[in-house]
């Protein structure tokens, strides 16, 4: 199985523009470029896109992980923020930090932090980035 994104620039580092498409359309031409990475302009960041692929990922090998242990979600939000640092010779990804607030019946806040840290090693974007950033949870069950 394979997915493509694609991207686009025109101009210089800081004064240049670029656009970002992924093959489904859902994401088409969006904008990005050096404000929207380093300054908080308009647009989108690589950082961004990174942290809703790996919370999404993540929050789907919970629900696999639930569903393992007969479980069944009623509600899972989860945030990832990624850290980009200077770094000699550049910039790096060096943290992600998954924030994980779920609904669970049936578990208890040790069983959903257990099921979640199950989910965390076993997401691919997590294992994509394993060796090469630090990656914490922090899970908090809901009643």
């Amino acid at each position: 199985m394979e997915h493509t994104g694609s991207a686009a620039w025109k101009g210089g580092i800081k004064d240049g523009i670029g656009s970002i498409s992924v093959q489904t359309g859902v994401l088409k031409n969006a904008p990005y470029g050096f404000k929207a990475r380093f300054e908080d302009g308009p647009g989108t960041n690589p950082e961004e896109l990174i942290g809703a692929a790996h919370a999404g990922c993540f929050t789907m090998a919970l629900s696999g992980e639930l569903g393992k242990a007969n479980l069944t979600a009623d509600n899972l939000t989860t945030t990832a923020t990624v850290t980009l640092e200077k770094v000699p010779g550049g910039f790096s990804i060096s943290k992600i930090h998954l924030d994980l607030v779920g609904k669970v019946p049936g578990t208890d806040q040790a069983g959903f932090e257990k099921i979640a840290n199950d989910a965390k090693v076993g997401c691919p974007v997590s294992k994509l980035f394993k060796g090469n950033a630090e990656i914490t949870l922090t899970a908090r069950l809901e009643n």
